[in-house]
């Protein structure tokens, strides 16, 4: 059996590469031959009517890069992708994703999508809507990010303008800030299981991610909780994710967010779980359809 790893070609995370890293070490322990290549390393081409990638084949292909049309192009020539092309776009968008979640009445912050914009403007008629639904602060994310970098805090209309110019063309949504900030819990979920959960506290960030200073801490959550990130994850049809939840008033989960490639070395160090073995020994058991 062989495999590949592909990464971002312009990453410029370390932690991306070591997640590679980490995979390409337990599959070793368990002797399966797995290379790593930047998504940069591959070039596929349409000619004599079909696409062809310049690539030999591997068993399985764990995709952790969020490049939608190579992933597509992989899947269509054949190649078995963890996660599916489909699961990765819908976890990408995150507009996509929460729409996605709410066909299936998943409880979630107040969310409004941001209308798209594509010409020169200064009309913040909408931002009035938003304010009238969700009250101060609101937090605005980037439907496309990572490690919590393209997400915001407007605690007033001044600086909920401010953060709309920077992305007038830039689809983004706004969000009800759930209370305390800087604190969520962490699930890594594979093949519909969890395997793993953290707390995440920031005390200098409404943001709790690891990469912006937080700190991951062992917790055994509710089964409310636990059985919410299993039917996101049936949802969403992921075999590995990370979920997000947060804490509403009456402390009931609220998914914040989800992850299809989501990093495991925080969680990893909080837990003890050897979140890598269980990845690899599940891609195993899937392609010998054990």
């Amino acid at each position: 059996m062989n495999g590949l790893i592909i990464i971002n070609g312009y990453t410029k995370y370390l932690s991306s590469i070591n997640q590679a890293n980490r995979l390409v070490e337990e599959f070793k322990l368990l002797n399966v031959d797995v290379e790593i290549k930047k998504s940069t390393d591959i070039i596929y081409y349409y000619s004599n009517n079909e696409y062809i990638v310049d690539l030999p084949k591997y068993d399985f292909v764990i995709y952790l890069d969020k490049d939608k049309y190579l992933s597509r192009i992989l899947f269509d020539n054949g190649y078995r992708l963890f996660n599916s092309p489909q699961s990765i776009e819908d976890c990408d968008d995150k507009m996509i994703t929460h729409i996605k979640l709410s066909k299936h009445h998943i409880p979630m912050p107040n969310t409004i999508g941001a209308p798209l914009c594509y010409c020169e403007s200064n009309d913040y008629s909408f931002l009035d809507k938003v304010i009238e639904q969700i009250n101060f602060p609101i937090v605005v994310k980037e439907c496309y990010g990572s490690k919590g970098e393209q997400i915001y805090l407007a605690k007033n209309k001044e600086q909920l303008i401010n953060i709309e110019n920077k992305l007038r063309y830039k689809p983004h949504l706004y969000q009800q800030f759930i209370s305390p900030g800087g604190e969520d819990y962490r699930l890594i979920l594979i093949n519909h299981q969890v395997v793993a959960m953290m707390k995440r506290k920031n005390d200098n960030d409404f943001r709790s991610n690891i990469a912006l200073g937080g700190e991951g801490i062992i917790v055994d959550l509710p089964k409310s909780f636990t059985d919410l990130a299993i039917q996101v994850s049936y949802i969403l049809d992921l075999d590995y994710c990370g979920i997000d939840l947060l804490k509403d008033e009456s402390n009931n989960p609220l998914v914040c967010e989800v992850n299809s490639n989501a990093f495991f070395e925080g969680i990893e160090k909080a837990t003890k779980v050897n979140v890598a073995k269980k990845y690899c020994e599940f891609i195993i058991s899937k392609i010998n359809n054990i």
